[in-house]
């Protein structure tokens, strides 16, 4: 299993409104709307990299009123 925190912007006023929306995703734990230079900031979890890849791309992304993504695979030192 490998879980993420996936940071996101969004056009001005749509933060809580995209955060709902990717919230439904399956694959997705949680979903906050925040402050600060991202404006929801997801934790998401698929069984490989591969598969985490496809759930940013083919359906967090898709979101509308996503500009843009970033993600940060959890790693267990």
């Amino acid at each position: 299993m490998v879980q993420a925190y996936i940071l996101i912007q969004t056009e001005v006023g749509k933060a809580a409104q995209v955060a709902k929306e990717v919230a439904d995703i399956t694959g997705v734990t949680s979903a906050e709307d925040v402050t600060g230079p991202y404006d929801v900031i997801v934790r998401a979890e698929a069984g490989n990299v591969d598969d985490l890849g496809k759930l940013v791309v083919a359906k967090i992304q898709a979101v509308e009123g996503i500009t843009r993504t970033l993600t940060c695979p959890v790693v267990h030192l």
